[in-house]
Order: C-alpha cells, then structure tokens, then sequence
C-alpha cells in the first residue's frame, strides 16, 4: 500500500473519529452505548493506520521469537 494510500485512509478514520465524538456529545442515553461501541472501532482503526504510516514494528520480544526462521 502506497504512503499517499495510507494517508487518504488515516484522514478519513480521523474525521469519521471525530464526527463520532460529536455525535456521542449530542447522542441520548439509549444511542450512547452503540455510539461508544463505534467509537472504540474507529479509534482502534486509526492507531493502527498512524502506527503503519509511522512505520512501527513490532516489539523486541516479538521479532526475537522468530529471529531464526528463514536463515
């Protein structure tokens, strides 16, 4: 997947983010709880779209798991 890509799509969960938010501000008690459920998703969906566009790896115990395959 192409940076620009990656880009595109961080913008868009970032305004779907906030767009919830707001939603959730003005929402009634019965709406909140979907609303709060939504809101999970999308944020979860948008750290994981900056941590690939910032290009974290995994962490250190991970990759020393499986340092020796394919060597």
């Amino acid at each position: 997947m192409s940076i620009r890509a990656l880009a595109r799509d961080q913008y868009r969960a970032q305004q779907n983010v906030d767009q919830l938010e707001k939603a959730l501000e003005k929402a009634a008690y019965t709406e909140a709880e979907a609303l709060k459920v939504e809101l999970r998703q999308a944020r979860a969906e948008l750290t994981m779209l900056k941590k690939m566009m910032s290009g974290e790896k995994e962490n250190v115990q991970f990759r020393k798991k499986f340092s020796g395959f394919g060597t």
